[in-house]
């Protein structure tokens, strides 16, 4: 069901997100472009992908993230040892400037999952460092922000998702329908009374990086 709209809570509580920053040589970001094309088109053909996208950096084209959904850990563990990631894995390596960095996670709160926004949609990706005393106060905290912003004008998408091997670290995923609707966002009471209850329980640089989706 590849980059369909996955409804059901059932299927959902039980998908692998995975987000994996590329950051190749700025000579070589056609390269790693295509590289990761090759992957994407392979991977949305294996069982069990709900999603493959990949992202490019605004005003930064060697830095690259890729967004995939998985129906359950082992689909997610069988892809991992599918030709298509090991020939990806060994074309980053020979290009990058650090290693290739996947972070896996389980849903928080997601919303149905639909394909990206080409055109002049903005996309964010931004992760979240809480310190692990006041993991659940963040993880409350980015919910009721999900659930705010979905309902933003112009927002497409808003996701949060929490890593498996450290879940004191989340992943916000958004995508709005334009520059404006993201800067209009970005100032909302919502977002600005978040970023005040984030401040004392943050245990790094609220890292948001802005992206266009690779068609």
């Amino acid at each position: 069901m590849a980059l369909g709209t996955i409804g059901d809570a059932a299927a959902q509580a039980s998908a692998i997100h995975s987000v994996s920053y590329v950051e190749a040589r700025p000579a070589s970001a056609a390269d790693a472009l295509a590289a990761l094309t090759r992957y994407r088109e392979a991977t949305r053909g294996e069982d069990g992908n709900l999603r493959c996208e990949i992202l490019v950096r605004l005003g930064q084209p060697h830095h690259l993230v890729v967004l995939e959904v998985w129906r359950d850990q082992q689909a997610f563990e069988a892809h991992g040892r599918s030709a298509s990631t090991a020939q990806m894995r060994a074309a980053v390596a020979a290009i990058r400037i650090a290693p290739l960095d996947e972070r896996v996670h389980v849903p928080v709160s997601v919303g149905a999952l639909q394909p990206a926004h080409g055109g002049g949609a903005v996309h964010a990706v931004t992760h979240v460092d809480v310190i692990p005393p006041r993991k659940d106060d963040g993880l409350a905290a980015l919910t009721t922000l999900a659930e705010a912003s979905r309902a933003a004008p112009g927002n497409a998408r808003f996701e949060v998702v929490q890593q498996t091997n450290r879940p004191n670290h989340f992943t916000v995923v958004e995508t709005w329908q334009d520059a404006k609707a993201a800067e209009a966002h970005s100032a909302a009471e919502a977002t600005r009374r978040f970023r005040d209850t984030l401040a004392p329980m943050s245990g790094s640089l609220y890292d948001e990086r802005l992206y266009r989706v690779v068609d």
